[in-house]
């Protein structure tokens, strides 16, 4: 038996286009003689469709999609992620489904029991969880549908689930099972499935074809990484990472194929992923161009670079803005960075914009000596010009603030923190340090003068980060501590950070929640970004 997965990039709500763009797959797959082709979760309509789901007409176009490319299953057996409706009265109307479609017929539907609502998921909103684990006869072979969550519960051994799918779908003794996925990016993720897909094929002795999604919904990146993995627990096969890839396997030779492990560096896979999601943000939006302040430091550098990448060099305008403030080698370093990457730039001096907002306040701020103040309406004249520029010309506005800033608040909100679309606030500040000695892995695109001098916000004279800010490699561990790893103050002093420092940073994460409530999306790298993957409460009192 010949199996194709499609690991294909699919658009939130485009019935017409990810209705023609899995039609072309299953040509495809029949071209090449195969007997059933797989798709990754809900398929259709785009994941996560979120409320989209509530209303009737979507579901129609739903219903309406799966009807069409059922016209299409002569001669093949399609696999499809789809939302189905719940035919009874109690539960949620839908299920997260996987169709079985053969003959132009729908032949079997599984519905998804695992519904995760943790992190950045939210699926019980929306879905009902199966309860039944039937399989499905094909051509001879017994076959096994799962969706996405239902293969995490290894064993029944996740505190999170009272019961294991995998665990009753075995008792059928299938010949293979199909899992249907939409798991989103992070730096470590791929490891955690391979992990898991292991798992189960070596509990089970059953083998797996695993299909995710690749491309970006606003700030979810879904890295692909499809799998194929033999009885004997070995993955023969891993598509590509953050590419569209329609492959097929022949089931009885997937014990003589050899393991097709591949290593992947972090950074390389950040690239990448942050790249997809600029490019796709902006294609799935219908946009081609975006605009950013270039400052000379090295936040904006790198998305700068990324925007290059992802847009096309020519479809990046950068704006220059130097005050009083600015010295003369950041301006340079800018210049000679948008020259680098081919970007057209202009540079806008905003002394006489400061120096007017200021005339017009000098009643109110008489006496008064200069302060955050004054340095907050530089920061605001900036996001005022490139809001002026974006509105203007249709550019999105690419916020440039890294992770550390935003989560001790050190930005400024209706200024530097204006944007359509958060690119690196994902990223804490070594690593922006070491992306952007990445992307120079091959030549000098980012001035080696920007990656090497002391960061400065440069909103007052001799202004660096470190007069207010702990350094970074110390700031960023505490963070991370925190964030990601949820350890309260007490153990991150036991990990050796003074109790004072502690103290400071946890209160400037917790009091300035407001400000990221009101951020850009942020592309979302870790397992804990900022956004819909973390809801704090804004007026809470937990360590402040």
């Amino acid at each position: 038996m010949k199996i194709t997965i499609a690991q294909l990039n699919f658009h939130i709500g485009n019935f017409e286009s990810n209705t023609k763009k899995i039609i072309e797959a299953i040509d495809k797959a029949k071209n090449d003689e195969s007997d059933i082709i797989c798709f990754s979760e809900l398929a259709t309509c785009g994941y996560p469709p979120r409320d989209f789901l509530e209303f009737e007409d979507f579901i129609q176009k739903n219903d309406e999609a799966i009807a069409e490319i059922a016209k299409h299953t002569v001669g093949i057996a399609v696999v499809l992620g789809a939302p189905q409706r719940n035919p009874v009265i109690e539960g949620k109307d839908l299920f997260n489904a996987a169709y079985f479609i053969a003959d132009g017929e729908i032949q079997y539907v599984y519905h998804k029991s695992l519904l995760p609502t943790y992190d950045v998921f939210d699926e019980y909103r929306y879905f009902e969880p199966g309860n039944t684990f039937d399989i499905v006869e094909y051509k001879g072979k017994k076959i096994a549908l799962t969706v996405c969550e239902d293969i995490w519960n290894v064993g029944n051994k996740n505190p999170l689930y009272i019961q294991s799918p995998m665990e009753e779908i075995s008792k059928h003794k299938p010949d293979f099972v199909l899992n249907l996925s939409a798991s989103p990016f992070s730096t470590t993720h791929h490891l955690s499935r391979r992990h898991i897909l292991k798992t189960n094929v070596e509990l089970y002795n059953i083998p797996m074809f695993y299909v995710n999604h690749v491309g970006a919904q606003t700030e979810l990146i879904f890295d692909g990484g499809s799998y194929v993995i033999n009885a004997k627990g070995t993955i023969v096969a891993e598509l590509p990472f953050f590419e569209e890839s329609i492959q097929t396997f022949e089931l009885e030779n997937l014990n003589t194929l050899p393991s097709a492990i591949k290593e992947h560096k972090e950074i390389e896979l950040i690239d990448k992923a942050l790249t997809l999601g600029l490019k796709d943000y902006h294609q799935k939006l219908g946009f081609k161009k975006a605009i950013l302040g270039l400052s000379g430091g090295i936040d904006s550098a790198v998305v700068a670079a990324i925007a290059a990448q992802a847009l096309g060099a020519k479809n990046v305008y950068c704006i220059l803005m130097p005050s009083q403030f600015s010295s003369d080698h950041s301006v340079n370093d800018a210049r000679a960075l948008a020259q680098h990457l081919g970007c057209p730039y202009e540079i806008i001096p905003i002394q006489k914009m400061y120096d007017a907002a200021m005339g017009s306040l000098e009643t109110q701020f008489w006496g008064q000596p200069f302060g955050l103040a004054e340095e907050n309406l530089q920061a605001r004249i900036r996001g005022l010009t490139l809001m002026a520029l974006s509105n203007k010309f249709g550019n999105i506005l690419l916020n440039t603030s890294n992770k550390s800033e935003a989560a001790v608040g050190y930005g400024t909100l209706y200024g530097d923190m204006c944007g359509g679309l958060s690119v690196i606030g994902d990223l804490y500040k070594n690593k922006v340090y070491e992306l952007a000695r990445y992307i120079n892995r091959n030549e000098e695109i980012i001035p080696n003068n920007i990656i090497n001098k002391a960061p400065s916000a440069e909103l007052r004279p001799n202004q660096l980060d470190s007069d207010s800010l702990p350094d970074y490699d110390i700031l960023d561990a505490i963070l991370e501590l925190y964030i990601e790893k949820r350890k309260g103050p007490k153990a991150i002093i036991a990990a050796g950070y003074d109790e004072k420092l502690v103290h400071r940073v946890l209160r400037m994460v917790n009091i300035n929640e407001f400000k990221r409530f009101q951020t850009a999306p942020t592309l979302r790298i870790t397992n804990k970004s900022f956004g819909m993957g973390r809801r704090m409460p804004i007026v809470g009192k937990y360590l402040s």
